[in-house]
C-alpha cells in the first residue's frame, strides 16, 4: 500500500468545522472532509452525490465522533482513474480499498462505517474483505447487490433502469447523459414522491458542479463493474462469507428499495447480527429527514441498540 496526504485546506460552508485533505491511495486521489472528535466514523455517499450529501447529519455526529467524509473515486473532487477493460478500477472492492487506505493514513486501524446507495455497497464489500477493521456497519436504502440482481421485478426494473442503462458499453450512455447534464442531475434526484425541494440549494449546486463528462464516465464504469465483477464476487461469497460486525439497515418506505423489496430478507443471509426498519422517506433519507437517520445512527455507533424514531 502506498498512500499519503497530498494537500489540506479549510472547511466549506456546508460543513463548518470540517477540514479537507486530499489523500493519495494506490489507485486514486481521494478528497476527504474530516471533523469532530471521538471514535472514527466513515460516511460514504451514493450516486449522483458527493460527500456533501451528509451535510445535515455529519455536524451532529461530529459532536461525539471523528467523522470522515470522502468522495468516492470517480465522484466529486476525487480523481477519476481509468477503469480498465474489465472495469475493475470501479469495482466496490477498488473503492473499498481506497477508503481502507484513507483510514490507515489517518491512523484509524479500526472504525465504523455507514453508507448510502453506492456507498453502502462499498461498505458492504469493505466489511466482507476487511472484517478485522470494520466494527459496525449501517446501510441506507439498499439491498445487497446479489439480492437486487437475482430478484428483479418489473416495478424495480422500471425505477432502477439506470443500473442497466449506465452499464451499457461506452460511449453509448455517456453520450446521451452528457447531452444535457443539468437535466440529467435534476431528473436523477427527482425521485418519485420526493422532488427536488428536499435538497439544500448549496448542495444541489455542488452536485451540479461535480456532474461533469468525466464523472459521468466514471459513474457508468461503476455500474459496468456492478453487473459484472461485483456481482460475480457476491455470487462467489454468497453462503460462504458473512459480515462479522453488527449491521443496521434503514430504508425509505417511499423509495424504490422499500416499495419493491423486503430489505431485511436480502440482508439476512449476509449479516447474522442484523437490525433495521423502514423510515418515512424516499431514496435520500439523510437529506429528506436527517433527524430520523441521525438518532439511530448515534445510538448504534455508540454501541447501543437503536430504536425507530418514527413508525413508517
Amino acid at each position: 500500500m502506498q498512500a499519503d496526504i497530498v494537500s489540506e485546506q479549510d472547511s466549506a460552508p456546508l460543513l463548518p468545522g470540517f477540514s479537507y485533505r486530499r489523500i493519495k491511495t494506490t489507485g486514486a486521489e481521494i478528497s476527504v472532509a474530516i471533523g469532530g472528535t471521538g471514535a472514527p466514523l466513515l460516511l460514504l455517499h451514493g450516486n449522483p452525490l458527493t460527500h456533501v450529501s451528509w451535510h445535515r447529519i455529519a455536524p451532529m455526529l461530529a459532536k461525539d465522533f471523528t467523522v470522515i467524509l470522502p468522495d468516492l473515486r470517480g465522484y466529486g473532487d476525487s480523481s477519476k482513474p481509468d477503469g480498465g477493460e474489465d472495469h475493475a478500477g470501479y469495482s466496490f472492492r477498488a473503492m473499498a480499498q481506497d477508503n481502507l487506505e484513507v483510514m490507515s493514513v489517518l491512523d484509524f486501524k479500526e472504525f465504523q462505517v455507514a453508507g448510502h446507495d453506492r456507498g453502502a455497497r462499498v461498505a458492504f464489500r469493505m466489511a466482507l474483505d476487511a472484517p478485522q477493521r470494520v466494527r459496525r456497519l449501517a446501510a441506507l436504502d439498499i439491498v445487497p447487490t446479489y439480492h437486487a440482481l437475482t430478484n428483479v421485478s418489473l416495478g424495480w426494473g422500471l425505477e432502477a433502469y439506470h443500473w442497466f442503462f449506465m452499464a451499457q458499453k461506452a460511449p453509448f450512455p455517456e453520450k446521451l447523459l452528457c447531452a444535457d447534464l443539468d437535466y440529467y442531475i435534476d431528473y436523477k434526484l427527482n425521485k418519485k414522491g420526493v422532488g427536488l425541494s428536499i435538497f439544500d440549494a448549496r448542495a444541489m449546486a455542488e452536485y451540479k458542479r461535480c456532474t461533469t463528462p468525466e464523472q459521468i464516465h466514471a459513474v457508468c464504469e461503476d455500474y459496468r463493474a456492478t453487473v459484472s465483477l461485483d456481482f460475480a464476487m457476491d455470487q462467489a461469497d454468497f453462503g460462504h462469507r458473512h459480515i462479522e460486525c453488527p449491521v443496521l439497515v434503514l430504508w425509505g418506505s417511499n423509495s424504490h428499495c422499500g416499495r419493491h423489496y423486503h430489505p431485511l430478507d436480502g440482508w439476512a443471509p449476509w449479516a447474522p447480527d442484523l437490525r433495521g426498519w423502514a423510515i418515512p422517506t424516499g431514496h435520500y433519507p439523510a437529506e429528506e429527514c436527517p433527524e430520523v437517520v441521525s438518532a439511530p445512527f448515534h445510538s448504534f455507533f455508540s454501541g447501543m441498540e437503536p430504536q425507530p424514531a418514527h413508525a413508517a
